[in-house]
């Protein structure tokens, strides 16, 4: 018998302990939260755009390779 009526009254104190989130200011803009994460991601593909445009604006040296080797 103790129990029945111990069991409501523990689940009514449990939650007269819990609260109603604050709600955010609505004039306040949200800080951005992935930006560490954005930029880890973005440095080596950065790296990697780079090398090849300098690849790609480097001369040709195989061509001099060949014209070297056949005379």
């Amino acid at each position: 018998m103790q129990i029945r009526t111990a069991l409501p009254l523990l689940g009514l104190l449990a939650l007269s302990g819990c609260s109603r989130p604050v709600p955010p200011d609505p004039d306040k803009r949200p800080e951005p939260q992935a930006t560490a994460l954005r930029d880890a991601m973005q440095q080596p593909l950065d790296k990697a755009k780079a090398a090849r445009d300098t690849l790609e604006k480097a001369p040709d040296t195989s061509a001099a390779d060949n014209a070297e080797s056949t005379r």
